[in-house]
């Protein structure tokens, strides 16, 4: 059997398997096909697959321990602990403060207020953190700012390039009345209007 049939044969099988399999079982899928193929399977499964020969060779890694014995060890987990990527405030340690440095000139309302918002775009904090060493993206600084409970719906004013001039008093008012209402155990609803012409 020659080369291109075996690769036909192995992208056949993979084709129907791949939506049951899962990061791991399809490691070790590839893995079983390669030791079963012999000397060369590795290549040849990589090229079926589009699997890297690293996946395939972490496979082989799960099917056996290094003395050889079969593993049986195995759980529901599809990674090691410690897999996969470390959040960025862990791999930067420095990042929310400088952060917070950034968007502390530019936050609105009271800081011990339930209701904080910043003026700055998350595309110019980005800019502004790149700027300061740190590499990070404007989607990561926009999960980044909501998980430190920054609101983060624009205003359609601000959408529209035009905004009211006592715009923060708006906001500082709105602070107040949540936080009076808070203090009596009274619920506090948010509603986004817009006015029809």
């Amino acid at each position: 059997m020659s080369d291109n049939s075996v690769v036909k044969t192995i992208q056949d099988k993979y084709e129907l398997l791949w939506p049951y399999l899962n990061e791991k079982t399809r490691r070790i899928w590839a893995a079983i096909e390669a030791q079963s193929l012999g000397w060369g399977g590795l290549t040849l499964v990589a090229k079926a697959t589009g699997l890297s020969r690293t996946t395939i060779h972490a496979g082989i890694d799960n099917l056996c321990k290094s003395d050889g014995t079969t593993r049986s060890d195995y759980s529901d987990r599809i990674r090691e602990f410690g897999g996969g990527r470390k959040l960025l405030e862990e791999k930067d340690p420095t990042l929310l403060t400088d952060l917070e440095l950034l968007i502390e000139p530019a936050t609105l309302g009271d800081p011990e207020s339930p209701l904080k918002w910043t003026s700055k775009s998350v595309a110019k904090l980005a800019a502004g953190l790149n700027q300061g060493g740190h590499r990070i993206s404007p989607k990561s600084v926009y999960n980044l700012l909501e998980s430190l409970g920054y609101s983060l719906q624009s205003n359609r004013k601000t959408r529209d390039r035009s905004s009211h001039p006592d715009r923060d008093a708006q906001f500082l008012h709105i602070a107040q009345q949540v936080r009076y209402f808070q203090s009596e155990n009274q619920p506090v609803i948010s509603v986004d209007t817009k006015k029809k012409n």
